[in-house]
């Protein structure tokens, strides 16, 4: 009987101490930002935790995930982020918060407008080539400053002071895409900023060393626009 009673009782701890861990596992699952769970593995996972975290960004339900001493100390030897970003320096679309990620969740490149040259596509090639980053996400937004100086120098014929000058250069592609296409003269902005994506996309596809990877499934270039009025992302092929 005694036997009986010993074994009932470190029975019942055990499945106590199960219910415990469980509880931890949930709470800790449940913590990850942008709805993601456990290690992302393809290119559409990455894209539903993106999609899920900015609906936490949208709603105002941001969980700040991933920014515990653990985490930190988790990733002092080693990182393993599942998306990069690539946006404009734009101080009100800060991609972390954006998408409701933490830590070592996203590799986040950045320069007026997504404008880029080889330093650029290098810094953009690391995570997918030698990290196996799953998607790389083209990020434009609402009233972009870069863009809107740039429609202004070429309707006016202005020329922008130092490197800003390279900037304005960079974006001429996208303004004759748009005027291409008979935008009325108070859309060009944004259809510029829509044009600058899709060739920046079209680019990255293209790229020597990411084209076999989107070729073979293992990554997934993809453009987004991001309104500064709701806060949402909408994404793009």
């Amino acid at each position: 009987m005694t036997d009986r009673r010993s074994v009932l009782r470190a029975g019942t701890l055990a499945m106590a101490a199960l219910a415990a861990n469980l509880g931890v596992s949930t709470a800790v699952a449940a913590s990850s930002g942008g709805g993601g769970t456990g290690l992302v593995t393809t290119p559409q996972e990455a894209l539903a935790r993106l999609r899920a975290g900015n609906e936490n960004w949208v709603a105002n339900r941001s969980s700040h995930p991933d920014a515990s001493p653990a985490r930190r100390r988790d990733l002092a030897t080693h990182q393993e982020p599942f998306a990069v970003v690539f946006s404009c320096i734009d101080s009100r679309v800060p991609p972390e918060l954006v998408f409701d990620q933490g830590l070592g969740d996203l590799m986040v490149v950045r320069t007026a407008a997504h404008t880029h040259d080889g330093l650029v596509t290098g810094s953009l090639e690391y995570g997918p080539a030698e990290l196996g980053t799953k998607l790389l996400v083209v990020l434009g937004h609402q009233r972009c400053g870069a863009v809107t100086a740039a429609v202004k120098s070429f309707r006016d014929g202005e020329r922008l002071p130092g490197h800003l000058a390279d900037i304005v250069r960079d974006l001429r592609a996208p303004y004759e895409e748009a005027r291409r296409q008979g935008t009325p003269p108070e859309q060009l902005v944004e259809a510029t900023i829509r044009a600058q994506t899709r060739q920046t996309v079209a680019r990255l596809r293209s790229d020597r060393l990411l084209r076999p990877l989107v070729a073979t499934g293992k990554l997934e270039v993809v453009g987004a626009y991001y309104s500064l009025d709701s806060g949402a992302v909408t994404f793009s092929n």
